[in-house]
């Protein structure tokens, strides 16, 4: 049976063709929808980057004055070091621990450190100008103050309370006298007080010395060494 097709050649070229051009806008709106979410999602990653990139530089910024302030921080802490070792040799021109070395490597046998106390004192020196004396007297005694107070290490005197136990007054003398004797360490030994005391029913005497440290004498390394050996070789003879 032959099939007639009624409809015109024209209509059904101009129907495909609507569906095409209608194809086209449809994929024309996909590829410019495509863009313009690819176009929204770059600037919303720009603002992103950008905002983080402002947060890294304050980050950076807060650093780098956090690193400046360290570097402060160390520079005062050299800075006060060095005035910290300074004031101790100023303060101490003898180690604390050669004194010691020194004071019991000086004690006789059978004799016993108990407490020893160190004061250091700032030495005040009269301002008094008698009143006949001439102008230049006192500018003379005036420049001389002056000038004793850039000398602040020889302003300072050092004394010492030494406390202990002896079997009896004669090794107390011999401490005192070895004390006097130890290459000008100290100076002005005196004994304050000796008393009897009870050990588990011994007698022994509790003395108690005073003692001042020499302000002109600094110690060397060499000092140092040949003090400790002297006070050995002492140790070892008595």
């Amino acid at each position: 049976m032959l099939n007639v097709n009624f409809v015109p050649d024209d209509y059904v070229q101009n129907n495909e063709s609507r569906r095409t051009n209608l194809m086209y806008l449809v994929l024309l709106g996909v590829v410019m929808a495509g863009l313009g979410g690819s176009f929204i999602t770059i600037k919303i990653r720009q603002r992103a980057c950008h905002t983080q990139g402002r947060l890294v530089n304050e980050k950076l910024t807060q650093i780098q004055g956090a690193i400046k302030q360290f570097e402060e921080l160390q520079a005062k802490r050299k800075t006060m070091m060095k005035t910290a070792l300074t004031t101790a040799e100023l303060l101490e021109p003898v180690p604390r621990s050669v004194l010691l070395a020194s004071l019991t490597n000086n004690l006789p046998p059978g004799v016993s450190l108990l407490k020893l106390g160190l004061v250091q004192n700032e030495l005040r020196q009269s301002g008094r100008i008698v009143g006949s004396a001439s102008k230049y007297q006192a500018t003379q005694a005036k420049m001389a103050a002056d000038q004793s107070q850039g000398s602040q290490e020889k302003l300072l005197e050092t004394s010492m309370e030494i406390e202990g136990i002896a079997p009896s007054d004669l090794q107390v003398a011999a401490y005192i006298e070895r004390l006097s004797a130890s290459d000008g360490l100290l100076n002005n030994v005196a004994l304050v007080e000796s008393k009897e005391y009870k050990i588990e029913e011994m007698a022994f005497r509790r003395f108690k010395l005073t003692a001042m440290l020499n302000r002109d004498v600094h110690l060397t390394k060499h000092d140092v060494e040949r003090i400790t050996a002297k006070a050995e070789k002492m140790g070892r003879t008595f």
